[in-house]
Formats: structure tokens, sequence, C-alpha cells
């Protein structure tokens, strides 16, 4: 014997009762009936939605700076730290004229991320130097479709006149330091024309 909590098992007969069981199948329909009249547990989504945890990271999203241009320069950092391997990219030069479209020289002419591969862990967003990818409180919409989970530049970047509001997820220090323009890293195309402009 183990420990001394040894029970004995008397084994004695079921009544007619017993046999039936009537008393299991009484026990059963009180906890259905009983649950009936309980709060609900399920969710009419979409028309109800439930309220997200502070915290919560759902489908990420490539910012844009201040000036409309794309801040992601495809150094792949966030590919690195993804554990699920579910970021890819291409890198590619920034033409002449482009500048306003692209925040450095090189910027991802393609940027794909699986979603079925994702775990939302929001790594990603922490490798990232240039603060272009975060996730947000938006949930990925399901489909049938495997190649529809596969997020390219059209479903990731912001568009410009609808800009997706990640302040929540950045410290108050940070936000802070992206007001103080001597730093090259808050430096947007136009804080850059603006300062060539002053210095002829």
């Amino acid at each position: 014997m183990l420990t001394n909590r040894s029970k004995q098992v008397v084994k004695r007969e079921m009544t007619w009762f017993e046999k039936a069981y009537f008393p299991a199948i009484l026990s059963g329909l009180s906890i259905t009936i009983k649950h009936f009249f309980m709060k609900k547990a399920t969710v009419k989504y979409p028309e109800v939605k439930r309220e997200f945890a502070p915290v919560y990271r759902g489908q990420h999203v490539l910012k844009r700076d201040e000036s409309g241009a794309e801040r992601c320069t495809a150094c792949g950092l966030c590919a690195v730290a993804c554990p699920a391997e579910a970021i890819t990219m291409t890198a590619n030069e920034r033409k002449k004229g482009e500048e306003n479209l692209y925040r450095e020289e090189k910027y991802a002419s393609v940027y794909e991320i699986n979603m079925l591969r994702c775990i939302f862990c929001g790594l990603c967003e922490e490798a990232c130097p240039k603060e272009a990818i975060f996730l947000t409180d938006r949930i990925v919409p399901s489909t049938f479709e495997r190649d529809e989970f596969i997020y390219g530049k059209d479903k990731l970047v912001e568009p410009i006149d609808q800009r997706v509001d990640v302040s929540k997820r950045q410290t108050p220090a940070v936000l802070e330091f992206k007001k103080d323009k001597h730093f090259k890293h808050n430096k947007t195309y136009l804080d850059k024309m603006l300062g060539k402009a002053k210095k002829h």
C-alpha cells in the first residue's frame, strides 16, 4: 500500500430501480434542464462581438509613416524571429522618384504571411527595428480555401486614408521618443525635404 487513502470497495447488488437506470436518467435530465436557464456562453458572431483584452493579438498590419511611405525595409528580422516560419519576403531597391512610396533605399516588393502557420506570438512585432509590423485587434476572417490565408501586401499594408491605430501596443516611452525628429529613425520623407530646403 503506497498511501493511507485506500478505500474498501463493496460490491452490492443493484435494486430493480437502479437496474432500469432511472436514477441516472433523471440525474442527466436535471443537469440538462438546469442548463436551459443558465446564461448562454455562445456569442452570435458577427452580430454580437466580444470585448477583446488590451493584449489581444490579431491580424497583422504593415504600417506607413506620417507622410504615407511604407516603413518596411525588407531586413528579414521578422521572418528570422518567427518560430512558425510564416513570413516570407522579397527585397527590392527603391528607384529614383519613389522616395514618397518607400521610406528607405530597400523595400519589400513581396511580403507574405501564411495565416495558417502563424501562431500570433508577436515576435515579429518585437523584432522589427522600423516599427513596420504590428498585430492589431482585427480577427482573421475564415474561408474554405487554403490559398486565401496567404496574406500579401494588398491585405497587410494599411490604406493611406484608413490608418490603423496601434498606439495601444506601444509604451508611452516609445510614443515620446517618436516625436523627437533629431533621430533619423523618426524622420519622414517630408522632414528630409524640409531639412534640405532649410540648408539651401
